[in-house]
């Protein structure tokens, strides 16, 4: 699957890396502890997280993510934006829970 089919399937609202949504997804991830999503996330993976910080830029270009899904209406902070377009991640947010957005993206097919 490819993000923009995510994207457009959970009604997602793309923050960042609007031109990058032809990724292909290879499965997903989801946690809030930065040191855990390096540890066990995969090349690929769309994590779903609530933080909002520019820390998860990092994260995710190190694991070479597909992108980012930040759940609970929660809006990233403007540098995370900016370091986001400038290091080729999409971040798009939502106002599901991260179980809702998981169980979504799992009927989805995402695994």
């Amino acid at each position: 699957m490819k993000l923009i089919d995510l994207a457009n399937a959970l009604h997602l609202d793309v923050k960042a890396g609007q031109d990058l949504l032809e990724r292909e997804v290879t499965g997903g991830y989801a946690g809030d502890l930065l040191s855990d999503v390096l540890a066990n996330s995969k090349e690929g993976n769309v994590w779903i997280t609530l933080h909002t910080h520019v820390n998860i830029v990092a994260v995710a270009s190190a694991k070479e993510l597909a992108g980012i899904i930040i759940v609970n209406r929660r809006m990233p902070e403007a540098e995370t934006l900016r370091r986001a377009e400038e290091e080729g991640i999409p971040i798009m947010i939502t106002s599901m829970s991260t179980y809702e957005a998981v169980c979504r993206s799992y009927d989805l097919g995402v695994k």
